[in-house]
């Protein structure tokens, strides 16, 4: 069928979100979908949740637990759609998210990946507040990446719409990677596109403020992933474009991973160091709430880290 769109949902111990997601994914005005759940291993009700879907035509995989990135990648595997449409089993998608940006590209086989709208809610969407970004434009891959990088600026996997062709060229999600897979992985797909287009209308909903997220995972492990996602992503920036600003953009995004990061996992610290010099440097500085700045202005900022913290860890 022509622009069948798949509907990917990785799910791990998602009891109290599950449902409103595949909800969401159900009431999508583009008709031409296929749904697939992934249940990576849940020890919770989570399996029980999806199956009482299956009467309304989602697909259903059971799998050992192997990490979000390897439940992906069999929900592809699995899947047989022209566009993918990847939503983690807390995040929500608008009803006419998909029918806007299918529109937008126009045909089946785009050589570009379309993006959309999103906002952050905690509780319920009607929160969510939709606040234009500079990434809310289209671009070339190289130019997407460098604005991001160096402005620190987002896109959550459910905002983009794959083109199928585009996502076979990017290949698998790394499996080996826990935080900042989906920043490894997009920037593979922008860079297999000829570019990304912008589409608005087209809404997306991020669930922030779950505990249970890969991306708030603060342990040695996790930093090992995000160091590792970084130097995956520069790597392959560099080999499409080699140039002063892709650099610069490069050393800035392993400078804001050592603001981030210290004083924790020294050793590799020290490899952040040395790759925001072998790019030639950065002239991005630590920032942070008022009493950080203050602490820097009289200090420096690692010792406002520091003291930051402590003061952390004492109120725990």
């Amino acid at each position: 069928m022509k622009n069948l769109v798949s509907i990917l949902i990785p799910c791990y111990n998602a009891v109290p979100w599950l449902a409103e997601t595949i909800e969401s994914a159900l009431a999508q005005t583009w008709s031409h979908k296929e749904i697939i759940v992934v249940d990576d291993g849940s020890t919770d009700e989570s399996l029980a949740i999806a199956k009482k879907f299956e009467p309304q035509g989602i697909k259903l995989i059971s799998q050992p637990n192997r990490g979000a990135s390897a439940a992906r990648n069999r929900a592809f595997q699995e899947c047989f759609g022209d566009f993918i449409q990847y939503l983690d089993a807390d995040d929500l998608l608008a009803p006419n998210k998909i029918e806007h940006q299918i529109q937008l590209l126009g045909i089946c086989h785009s050589s570009y990946v379309v993006a959309g709208e999103w906002a952050r809610f905690y509780k319920t969407p009607t929160e969510s507040v939709f606040t234009p970004q500079p990434l809310w434009a289209d671009m070339s891959a190289v130019d997407w990446l460098v604005y991001a990088w160096e402005g620190h600026w987002m896109m959550h996997p459910a905002a983009w719409l794959v083109p199928r062709q585009i996502a076979e060229r990017a290949g698998f999600w790394n499996e080996s990677l826990s935080l900042n897979d989906d920043g490894e992985y997009f920037c593979r797909v922008i860079l297999a596109s000829q570019g990304v287009k912008f589409c608005w209308g087209a809404k997306s909903y991020y669930r922030s403020g779950n505990l249970k997220s890969l991306s708030s995972l603060k342990s040695r492990s996790a930093w090992e992933s995000l160091f590792f996602s970084l130097e995956l992503s520069t790597n392959n920036l560099l080999a499409t474009e080699d140039s002063p600003k892709t650099r610069h953009a490069c050393a800035t995004a392993f400078q804001r991973f050592i603001y981030e990061v210290y004083p924790n996992v020294p050793d590799i610290l020290q490899e952040a160091k040395t790759k925001v010099q072998q790019f030639g440097g950065s002239n991005l500085k630590s920032s942070g709430g008022s009493k950080f700045q203050l602490l820097s202005s009289l200090f420096s900022w690692k010792i406002a880290k520091q003291i930051q913290q402590i003061s952390y860890q004492f109120w725990q």
